[in-house]
């Protein structure tokens, strides 16, 4: 059947039971969405290594000391 079909015989329901059909239609919309997944910070583990490649930790922290060190 086509929607322009159906749309037809539509028209015929009384205007509650159409109401009642907006209902249900609307429910089955809802039904089928999918919650929001919520994401964990725990995904982000990682991101971004590639930049601190061949970079010693412990100097790094030493030369950001030594810049605090230095400012006014």
């Amino acid at each position: 059947m086509s929607i322009e079909a159906l749309m037809q015989e539509i028209r015929t329901l009384p205007v509650e039971d159409r109401k009642q059909l907006i209902t249900l239609i609307v429910d089955t919309l809802t039904e089928s969405e999918q919650p929001e997944k919520k994401h964990s910070l725990l995904e982000l583990e990682g991101l971004g290594k590639e930049i601190w490649q061949g970079v010693d930790a412990k100097e790094y922290v030493n030369e950001l000391r030594r810049e605090w060190d230095h400012r006014p």
